[in-house]
């Protein structure tokens, strides 16, 4: 299935998501970047420094990430494909003195950037909003170096199968594993999915098997816990005692895959 048709829809939601203030595109505070080697990597999987580290901060728009990134003294690149959420970035920039470069455009392709030129690329949850991701892990791979790191979350399986409503008290699988048309749109704000989004299910063959088959070896998976059985049936944290909504994963690039080795001496220009 083709990913143009999706990206200009997904485009058009974020768009709106952003001028209306969702809750995923609030930037950073100012407070926030005191410590933020913790925030941004609490499993200590960067190891204790990152700084000097080119990081490209992939389909991560909207204020927070670049400026964490860069406040932890790596040399950030922020990639959207929604100027508005852009926008926010460069509001950040801006307000809080943190330097970082800014570039648009979809995430299935990374050609503004030469093979090798990142040391990390981190991906907040996005793959859904593509019927197929895999020109997604290929262009990570081109552009990270050899033994670099791609840190990526993704929407599991099983929660977009997942009714987001309780049936008579419980939670249904009323989507098959195997579809390829994407979700209907959300038509409320949620915390399991975004309002006016299309989403597609990717299996878990698709997920880890497409990133190592890109050229990445897996070193750590995780879940984010959000249950907790105190809350409302219904809520987002009762159903993810059932259905886990995320999973974050750490894979290194493969050396001797065809990526070129950029000089680490080479310097980014801030700004765009």
């Amino acid at each position: 299935m083709n990913n143009h048709r999706w990206i200009r829809q997904n485009r058009q939601a974020w768009q709106q998501l952003a001028k209306h203030g969702h809750r995923l595109t609030r930037p950073v505070a100012r407070d926030e970047l005191s410590d933020p080697l913790p925030r941004i990597d609490p499993l200590g999987w960067l190891g204790p420094s990152i700084r000097g580290w080119r990081v490209l901060c992939l389909a991560a728009g909207g204020g927070k990430h670049g400026p964490l990134y860069a406040a932890a003294g790596a040399e950030v690149t922020v990639f959207d494909v929604s100027s508005a959420m852009l926008d926010l970035d460069r509001r950040a920039r801006t307000e809080l003195g943190i330097p970082f470069r800014i570039v648009e455009g979809s995430m299935d392709d990374l050609s503004p950037f030469v093979d090798g030129e990142f040391d990390l690329v981190i991906h907040p949850v996005s793959t859904c909003y593509l019927p197929d991701p895999l020109p997604v892990f290929r262009e990570v791979a081109r552009v990270t170096k050899p033994a670099g790191l791609y840190i990526s979350q993704h929407k599991t399986p099983q929660s977009l199968q997942t009714s987001l409503q309780t049936d008579r008290n419980h939670y249904v699988v009323d989507r098959p594993y195997y579809a390829e048309e994407p979700l209907p749109p959300a038509l409320q704000t949620n915390l399991v999915r975004e309002p006016g989004t299309y989403e597609f299910i990717h299996t878990w063959e698709t997920l880890i098997g497409g990133i190592c088959r890109a050229g990445f070896f897996l070193e750590d998976l995780h879940e984010p816990r959000h249950a907790d059985p105190a809350k409302p049936l219904g809520s987002f944290e009762h159903r993810s005692m059932y259905v886990a909504p995320y999973v974050r994963l750490k894979a290194r690039r493969r050396p001797g895959d065809g990526a070129t080795t950029v000089s680490q001496n080479r310097l980014l220009t801030f700004g765009e």
